[in-house]
């Protein structure tokens, strides 16, 4: 006896299925754009991992070609592609906490400036605590900034709105101000020769120049995003969105919130951390000057402008809000008016940001749903649907 289509028949076949109903699901006025997402949802997955390999080797070899069109003539192309990839791994951070779990966090440059200041502290010659190896201040730098994550969520997460973003915005100026205060921070004076990863090539040394740390920070990205997309379709992904959503329901149906929201601050201080690592390493030198208040605002404009919620958009953001100056120098003094204005723009005519965060779980219920309708009668499934639409007729008739 038939038994309709079966829901198990293959996994590949499944998720093709899957893809070609989120494709029909996108809006068809989305233009080239929204073209490119519908070819993307018909392929298959193995497919995509295909493309997606090829798409990171001319990523990863983009200050060696150096193309023409976006090349940037007063600022050295490595250097742009490497402020690219920092900016890009601080608002895929940011995205946790404000896309994800929809927490207004103005003060993420100082989770930024931790991150700075323990690769300082860890490898400088300026420092009078034990030098290690540059990366093994990576993880470090994750871990000090995620207590401080901690740290700064325990008594404050139970805010909300407004309220959370002044508390966050003092913390990001409180960082800043105890890098003047506490000796061992050395203020303006900051500290020089900051360590870089070992290696040599013709008798130079390999991090020299922005092309290793930018393949470096690339690398770092894709293994972020790897985790991130694994944390987003487990329980915890599914919980950040509930609270995004509607905070109160998710507390009503049993989501322990504040858990949940301290997971947020956690992870996206880790990230924002190794993004200050990767930057001080880079620079060889910082101070408490570079991590103000508009920095802060920067990173929170790239996660909005790429669109609040979706990895790809928070990288695109990030590498836009850091290319812009850097390709076209004479209205880098003007960042931050263009940026508010482009901002503003944006929040009329497409307040879901350039790549807007994109719900699977409507295509599985379609899919589901029709699979329940073209099923035969005498099957499990349609008696379930029989019994159940009996009930409900008895109901209405009491």
């Amino acid at each position: 006896m038939s038994m309709g289509k079966d829901p198990l028949g293959g996994v590949h076949a499944e998720q093709q299925e899957d893809n070609a109903q989120a494709a029909e699901d996108q809006p068809r006025s989305g233009g080239v754009l929204g073209g490119v997402r519908r070819w993307w949802a018909g392929l298959e997955r193995w497919q995509q991992w295909i493309l997606l390999a090829v798409f990171l080797v001319l990523v990863l070899l983009l200050p060696v070609i150096n193309p023409p069109i976006i090349s940037t003539p007063d600022t050295d192309f490595s250097i742009a592609c490497f402020n690219m990839a920092r900016f890009a791994l601080a608002a895929l951070g940011l995205n946790v906490v404000v896309g994800q779990a929809g927490l207004l966090d103005l003060g993420y440059v100082g989770f930024f400036a931790i991150g700075c200041y323990v690769a300082a502290l860890w490898t400088s010659p300026d420092s009078s605590y034990v030098h290690i190896p540059y990366l093994f201040t990576l993880p470090l730098a994750m871990v000090v900034t995620a207590f401080f994550g901690i740290l700064l969520g325990v008594p404050t997460l139970r805010l909300r709105g407004d309220y959370l973003a002044i508390v966050t915005l003092g913390f990001g100026e409180i960082i800043r101000l105890l890098a003047n205060i506490v000796p061992a921070l050395k203020g303006n004076t900051g500290f020089q020769n900051i360590g870089m990863p070992p290696g040599t090539r013709d008798g130079k040394p390999l991090f020299e120049n922005g092309t290793a740390w930018y393949m470096l920070t690339v690398l770092i990205i894709v293994a972020v995003m790897l985790l991130l997309g694994n944390l987003e379709r487990s329980r915890v992904g599914r919980a950040w969105i509930a609270i995004r959503e509607d905070e109160d329901a998710a507390e009503t149906m049993g989501v322990p919130t504040f858990k949940y929201k301290l997971w947020a601050f956690a992870i996206g201080a880790a990230i924002g951390g190794l993004s200050g690592a990767l930057f001080a390493g880079q620079v060889g030198f910082i101070n408490n000057q570079r991590f103000d208040v508009p920095t802060s605002m920067l990173f929170l404009a790239a996660v909005v402008l790429g669109g609040s919620g979706n990895k790809f958009g928070a990288i695109i953001g990030g590498a836009i809000v850091s290319y812009v100056p850097d390709r076209f120098t004479g209205i880098a003094d003007y960042k931050y008016l263009i940026f508010g204005v482009v901002l503003v723009v944006l929040m009329i005519f497409r307040p879901q940001g350039l790549l807007p965060a994109r719900n699977h779980l409507l295509a599985a219920i379609r899919r589901l749903r029709d699979w329940v309708g073209s099923a035969p009668s005498g099957t499990p499934s349609t008696a379930a649907t029989g019994a159940t639409s009996v009930s409900l007729g008895k109901e209405k008739d009491r």
